[in-house]
């Protein structure tokens, strides 16, 4: 049947509309099978503020992991350590988070009972601690002592003991933080344990009039009080003068070496059991004990490598106390009598 004029203009019209239809759903497929190609895995990593700060280890590790890894790493900030580990435990199986990093030696035990934490497959044999490591979960990133550190010229000579400073005249003033929310506060409390054992209440009820203030946090208490001069001495790390010898390039701030020893603090990740890039995980892991993480650890998180870094380490990092001994207890002890001790301290230190 012949077919008129316009039945044929309108017969090209309709089939050139379907070729380019055709022709568009081409495109927009191979568009979207190449965008699934190039999008890259996401490695959600919760850490504490400071990690991540601008001045922190943060920006260095995510540009150099990176480049090896072909993804992204997404680092969340919370408040604390302990922060880290209410939140994955909050979120249960059910956490978006990949790894866990900024925990440490005394929430070690705690961290584990959660369930919540899976094997880390990583060869630590080169780790250069001042303790034996055998955790087959967590895998440390650094190191520390806590230490009183003190202003020079307001204190030219500070106590050289624990028994000293709790001894001092009263004017003495110290600033100290929270083991409740604080890192360094735990520290401390623990270092006290360690030290005094069964007489540590009676300690701390003589160190009290020497306490100007407990803040809650450590930024608080170093920034805002201690260098600002509000007091000759505050509870910090043995590594904190070399941050100001080496950027600040003064040593106006020290670390007092004290007789009994100064404890130990190592900071650990691990991955999540129910991560769902657990493989990407695990190569976070090994590459913390890279030189590319390892010589960013001294002058950003300001703490000792977990490896030797050979001549990367700072000069500055040569010249700070060197412990007469590493004070550490058992973290499945600190798990079990924590709450015990804090409420110990609490009652001592309120009376």
């Amino acid at each position: 049947m012949a077919h008129s004029p316009a039945f044929k203009r309108t017969n090209t019209l309709l089939n050139t509309w379907a070729k380019r239809s055709a022709l568009a759903f081409v495109f927009s497929a191979l568009a979207l099978n190449t965008g699934l190609a190039l999008a890259k895995d996401t490695l959600t990593v919760y850490t504490y503020e400071s990690f991540t700060s601008e001045w922190g280890p943060g920006p260095v590790v995510k540009t150099a992991f990176e480049k090896t890894c072909d993804c992204e790493l997404n680092f969340v900030a919370l408040d604390s350590s302990t922060g880290i580990l209410n939140r994955v435990q909050l979120e249960g199986p059910s956490s978006p988070a990949d790894v866990v990093l900024g925990l440490d030696t005394n929430l070690m035990a705690l961290a584990e009972d959660t369930g919540l934490l899976d094997v880390s497959e990583v060869d630590t044999s080169a780790l250069d601690l001042p303790i034996d490591w055998t955790s087959d979960v967590f895998v440390p990133f650094d190191y520390g002592y806590f230490a009183f550190v003190y202003n020079t010229e307001l204190m030219p000579e500070p106590p050289t003991s624990l028994e000293a400073l709790i001894n001092a005249p009263d004017d003495v003033k110290i600033i100290v933080q929270d083991p409740r929310t604080s890192t360094p506060g735990l520290g401390l409390l623990l270092w006290m344990k360690s030290v005094y054992g069964d007489d540590a209440a009676e300690k701390w009820e003589a160190l009290q009039p020497k306490i100007l203030t407990v803040t809650k946090g450590w930024s608080e208490a170093y920034f805002s009080l201690f260098l600002n001069g509000e007091a000759p001495m505050v509870l910090s790390y043995s590594t904190s003068p070399g941050y100001h010898m080496a950027i600040d390039e003064t040593e106006q701030y020290q670390a007092a070496a004290f007789d009994e020893g100064h404890y130990l603090q190592v900071e650990v990740a691990a991955v999540l059991k129910n991560s769902k890039n657990k493989a990407l995980a695990r190569e976070f892991l090994a590459f913390m004990l890279t030189p590319e993480f390892q010589t960013a650890i001294p002058l950003t998180n300001v703490m000792f490598p977990a490896t030797d870094i050979g001549d990367d380490l700072p000069e500055a990092f040569t010249k700070l106390i060197t412990p007469a001994q590493t004070l550490l207890i058992d973290t499945a002890t600190v798990r079990d009598n924590r709450k015990a001790w804090t409420n110990e301290w609490l009652d001592a230190t309120t009376r």
